[in-house]
């Protein structure tokens, strides 16, 4: 299985990106651990694993609080070691659809996508969608773009990284 993870941290001076082993990783701890590593003082540090043109994690690292998880589909714990690694604790299913409805209700900017569609019925994402939602990344954005046809893990990364400010960055990584 062919991983790319890429590590965006946001601190004083802006977002720095660089790319992270975690091959030899034995757990969420070393992980987040890594994640740190990549950039000690970051205020908030986001790790986007993409595996084989077909699964999407993100790992959210807020200074000084535990990490949040969220994956496109829950197979990639299943079909992986590293989704394992990244996704063995996690056992809530991203919100649910009436979740959706009723965080729709509650919004006040009403500036979300028409195009926004709810996953494919064969994906089964898990853990935390509204990781981003304070960086205008909602819930049902999120799971949108996760489920929306012909998207790759890679272009998810790429408009998550455009909206949130760290576009440049991260394109610069993956052409290094």
């Amino acid at each position: 299985m062919s991983i790319f993870a890429a590590a965006v941290a946001r601190g004083k001076n802006g977002w720095t990106a660089s790319e992270l082993d975690l091959s030899g990783l034995a757990d969420i701890d070393e992980v987040v651990d890594s994640l740190r590593d990549a950039e000690p003082d970051a205020e908030l540090s986001l790790l986007f694993v993409e595996s084989d043109d077909e699964y999407l994690a993100i790992l959210r690292l807020d200074d000084g609080e535990d990490p949040r998880v969220f994956a496109s589909d829950s197979a990639f714990a299943e079909e992986s070691r590293v989704g394992s690694v990244l996704l063995g604790e996690v056992e809530t299913p991203a919100l649910e659809l009436d979740d959706l409805a009723e965080q729709d209700d509650s919004s006040a900017s009403g500036a979300e996508d028409e195009d926004d569609t709810p996953p494919e019925p064969d994906a089964d994402p898990i853990g935390d969608a509204d990781l981003l939602g304070d960086l205008g990344i909602t819930a049902k954005r999120l799971l949108a773009l996760c489920g929306m046809e012909g998207m790759m893990p890679a272009d998810v990364t790429a408009e998550i990284c455009s909206k949130i400010g760290c576009g440049d960055e991260m394109e610069e990584l993956r052409e290094a």
